[in-house]
């Protein structure tokens, strides 16, 4: 219904519109041509006047109240190290450009009126004039050497890349339709590579697992952090269409291209809570956020920087938004210090792990510093039952008491533990599952456990600091009922004396 009532109106304005012609004509006709082009002439000179005294001071006046939230003024100033220069830029370009717009808009329309028909005027026709043609010759060159030069200085220094071995944090941000894909390096500091043609359900990102720098990178989840005064440098691409990595309070805005790899470098100044301070201070800022709950956070309690796309990549183009925070140095690395490698809790140990067979130098460093706590852990603690810890990693050949060979990593920190520790006395606990013969059992889990002790008695561990039990299956953990209860219940542990 609403659909036909417009398709009414559209056809009842064209005919108007076509009879407002016809009686244009039969006016002329009455009138006589002359007498029309001259009462034409002289209401387009007064209209075209009226509409310059409306239309002019209508743009200066909401150019001027809506300069904040349209053009980047009052209360979002750059948030980053670069972005003062772009908005100086702007203002300087404005400057010259809201001169052109205002003498031009002036000369445009009081010459429609000074200069309309009248009958008996004629125009002069002026062939050459040498300081006419030097004003505007010679006045848009200066003006455009400033933007030029301006421009050219700001370009050099927010596109300058990383130099030599200044302090910073890399980041990969890849666009793909409808959403951000960030990843952040681990420990090491470093992002590990990537080929399109690894790219599967599980590694979206096609992550090269044999690259080392892979195995700590972290894809965190909705929540994005950056430390404030930090020189941040950003991979931008993308998985499928064009899209556009925008910081808006940073002023930080790149093109996603899919197959050709940019970056953009910005040092954040400002943290989400000094930008809040900072909206506080005006009354726009201070309503509610909801105008339905009058009683809510304001708006400067709700503000947060955002990541958008400012490409128009789909339906789907305005969920590509992401809030980040920006905070102090200590709240970052706390931060990154709880995101876990993508690797190793996605990807370790399935059949698309190229390094399944191996044990990585970043799981003995993992391994290292949670073996050490626990231990201390048990020390400290009274109850039995704490100073009984699971050696997880000690494996034996099937149906053998034969160490295997990654096994030497749990054990070396064994070795470091009671070195740290000289005055520990431990038992080493074997066991196994019940299925065949229990004396059997027993015997295999006794011999497993004089295994561990003289590994450690080779490494110069006093042999009276040490025990070792075979238990067989007598003292399951948990019932032997599944394959996989039963692959618990195959373990060797350490028993604090």
């Amino acid at each position: 219904m609403t659909a036909l009532i417009i398709l009414l109106c559209v056809i009842l304005i064209i005919i108007v519109l076509v009879q407002i012609g016809k009686v244009t004509e039969l006016t002329a006709q009455i009138k006589g041509e002359r007498e029309v082009l001259r009462d034409n002439s002289k209401w387009n000179g007064w209209l075209s006047l009226a509409f310059m005294m409306l239309f002019l001071p209508a743009t200066i006046i909401s150019a001027w109240m809506y300069k904040n939230e349209m053009m980047g003024y009052g209360p979002h100033a750059a948030a980053s190290a670069h972005g003062g220069l772009l908005d100086s830029l702007f203002n300087i370009t404005l400057f010259f450009t809201g001169i052109v717009f205002v003498l031009t808009h002036i000369a445009l329309f009081w010459f429609a009126y000074k200069y309309r028909w009248q009958e008996g005027r004629k125009a002069r026709f002026i062939s050459h004039d040498n300081r006419l043609e030097i004003w505007w010759t010679v006045i848009p060159a200066v003006v455009m050497a400033i933007l030029v030069v301006n421009g050219l200085n700001a370009w050099n220094t927010v596109m300058a890349d990383i130099q030599g071995d200044e302090d910073f944090i890399e980041i990969e941000a890849t666009g793909q339709q409808f959403n951000w894909i960030i990843r952040y390096p681990g420990p090491d500091g470093k992002l590990g590579a990537r080929d399109y043609k690894l790219t599967t359900a599980g590694n979206q990102l096609g992550q090269d697992f044999t690259d080392p720098k892979n195995w700590d990178d972290a894809l965190p989840g909705q929540e994005l952090l950056l430390p404030v005064g930090k020189k941040i440098r950003v991979r931008i691409t993308a998985k499928d269409v064009l899209h556009n990595f925008y910081l808006p309070h940073m002023r930080v805005k790149m093109d996603a291209v899919p197959g050709m790899p940019t970056y953009f470098v910005f040092t954040p100044i400002k943290t989400t809570a000094e930008y809040r301070n900072e909206l506080r201070k005006y009354d726009d800022y201070n309503t509610p956020a909801d105008p339905t709950d009058p009683t809510g956070p304001k708006r400067w309690e709700k503000f947060e920087y955002e990541l958008a796309c400012a490409e128009l990549c789909g339906k789907g183009h305005y969920s590509m938004k992401r809030v980040f925070k920006v905070v102090p140095q200590e709240e970052y690395d706390a931060w990154v210090a709880k995101q876990e490698s993508f690797y190793l809790t996605q990807v370790r140990g399935k059949d698309d792990d190229p390094n399944r067979e191996r044990v990585l130098d970043v799981e003995v460093k993992q391994r290292a510093a949670t073996f050490s706590e626990s231990i201390k852990k048990a020390i400290e603690s009274n109850s039995p039952a704490d100073k009984v810890l699971r050696l997880d990693n000690i494996f034996y050949e099937t149906g053998s008491a034969v160490v295997k060979t990654d096994s030497r990593f749990e054990l070396d920190n064994l070795v470091a533990a009671m070195s740290a520790f000289p005055q520990m006395v431990i038992e080493i606990g074997g066991h196994t599952d019940n299925s065949g013969d229990p004396i059997t059992n027993q015997a295999l889990s006794a011999q497993r456990a004089n295994a561990v002790v003289k590994y450690l008695t080779d490494r110069g561990i006093a042999a009276s600091r040490l025990r070792a039990v075979g238990y067989g299956d007598t003292k399951p953990s948990v019932p032997n009922d599944t394959p996989e209860n039963m692959a618990k219940n195959r373990r060797t542990e350490l028993r604090i004396l």
